[in-house]
């Protein structure tokens, strides 16, 4: 089918609804599936905006990336909803601000957080919606939404669940190591049953994606498929690595990885995303499959995160700005770019509507439908806003401008013109910085107040201290001996 120019909002969801005309030899492949189309939903862990070639990377390539890229649509200014991971998947997983819901404010779920908080069971999710909506849901890789026995993927929506509950796993050991972490994140599980398996754990997730694909394809039911990899979150540990696996006594060895193998455990969630376009390919459902790709906040300590800086936990463009890739072919243009403003958030509305249903009006989404974007309409503005560790950091996205507090210091700064937040105009534009810290309070007394913590926990740079022993007080300022 040829790319029209710009496809209306009602053509591109009405598809979703089987009421668009589409070629039938597409109409053959997809066989009873034409109707509505499959999702696979790629979500990489710590991945920063210039990892993947098609975004900038230079040291090595990411084919299948770029391929979503070259057939689909890549946007330019997408965010996470946070600078960690439990809170972009709460908001991923709701459509919704995860300062909403108690398990959001997990910056991020650990060995400090109580058992009894998880994504409750009764919240409608992107899942439970598409699930009543006919189709399968299947979720592989990482859920750290909750422990068992009061959370789990299959208590929140997914039919069937391998992967991890906790929010990291060596790549080689899969079974709980409590003499490591002291807990069983790197524990894989079956459903909700610990299983064992062999392997590099991009692959074997890998494995599953393909294996899933092909038992829909038999069974001809329209399917979500959830890819949420652990790679590449540290350990540091490529494919070939596994003699640093049995060295490693804490998985967040401060001591491992270098850029060689941040780029090999990039290059293995490459080849494996490869294998699942592959799969769809061998079993005849691209044609009537969208696949979306992108991290759940921004790149960590090997990262790629030019133009910007900043890292996972600051909200700083580095931590917030990630990739965000979709495709759909015969409805989004291929090769296309999109400088729409964007959130994880507004996954959930928007992969709803492609499929032919909406979210529950009881608990309404604050992520909008991509749609337009998805046509090609010029970008709109947006307002996002976002609060980290206990409000000791916050921003605001409005047009260009952004509002950002961090380290006792306030900024004002546009992101457009000035991506790597130099220019600090607080003071040329005090009517735009006065206007926008007004609207993050006022934005800020609608949400769930943050729970209690340790003294330490709320110190800005916190998650720097965790890694490299440092803190980075403010933009451009010097390191500074962290306070343990």
């Amino acid at each position: 089918m040829p790319h029209p120019k710009s496809l209306s909002r009602r053509d591109l969801l009405v598809g979703a609804a089987g009421t668009l005309a589409v070629g039938a030899p597409a109409v053959r492949r997809a066989g009873a599936q034409a109707a509505r189309p499959n999702i696979v939903f790629i979500l990489a862990d710590d991945l920063g905006f210039a990892d993947v070639s098609c975004y900038g990377q230079r040291d090595y390539t990411t084919p299948n990336v770029d391929r979503l890229a070259l057939e689909g649509m890549k946007f330019t200014q997408a965010y996470a909803n946070s600078a960690v991971c439990s809170a972009t998947r709460t908001a991923l997983i709701t459509g919704r601000y995860q300062y909403r819901l108690t398990v959001g404010l997990e910056e991020p779920i650990g060995a400090a957080t109580p058992r009894n908080i998880g994504l409750p069971s009764t919240h409608p999710t992107l899942p439970s919606l598409l699930r009543t909506a006919g189709y399968g849901t299947t979720l592989i890789g990482k859920w750290h939404l909750g422990f068992l026995p009061d959370f789990s993927p299959l208590k929140s929506g997914y039919d069937h669940f391998f992967g991890i509950f906790g929010g990291a796993a060596d790549y080689f050991n899969h079974g709980a190591d409590h003499a490591r972490t002291g807990e069983d994140s790197s524990q894989l599980y079956e459903e909700e049953v610990p299983a064992e398996r062999h392997g590099y754990m991009t692959n074997l997730l890998g494995d599953r994606a393909v294996e899933t694909i092909a038992s829909y394809a038999r069974s001809r039911q329209p399917f979500l498929l959830s890819l949420h990899f652990t790679a590449p979150h540290w350990p540091w540990e490529g494919p070939d690595d596994q003699a640093e696996s049995q060295r490693i006594r804490d998985i967040r060895h401060r001591d491992g990885g270098t850029q060689k193998t941040y780029g090999k455990m990039v290059q293995s969630l490459d080849a494996n995303i490869g294998r699942v376009l592959q799969a769809l390919d061998v079993h005849e459902l691209s044609a009537n499959t969208v696949v979306a790709f992108s991290s759940d906040n921004g790149g960590e300590r090997f990262s790629m995160i030019w133009p910007f800086t900043g890292m996972k936990g600051e909200l700083l463009e580095g931590g917030l700005r990630i990739p965000a890739i979709v495709r759909w072919p015969g409805r989004i243009a291929a090769a296309s770019v999109s400088d729409q403003v964007m959130i994880t958030m507004d996954w959930m509305p928007t992969l709803l509507a492609i499929g032919g249903t909406r979210p529950d009006p009881a608990y309404p989404p604050d992520g909008e439908d991509l749609a337009p974007a998805l046509s090609g309409a010029p970008p709109h503005p947006r307002k996002l806003y976002w609060r980290y560790k206990a409000g000791s950091q916050r921003a605001v996205r409005e047009g260009n401008w952004k509002y950002l507090r961090i380290a006792g210091n306030e900024f004002l700064f546009d992101v457009v013109q000035d991506p790597r937040e130099r220019a600090n105009l607080k003071d040329r534009r005090r009517d735009v910085f006065e206007r926008l810290r007004s609207d993050w309070e006022a934005w800020n007394a609608t949400m769930l107040e943050e729970r209690p913590r340790p003294a330490a926990w709320g110190q800005p740079g916190n998650l720097l201290a965790d890694h490299y022993g440092v803190v980075n007080p403010a933009p451009g300022a010097p390191p500074q001996a962290a306070q343990r």
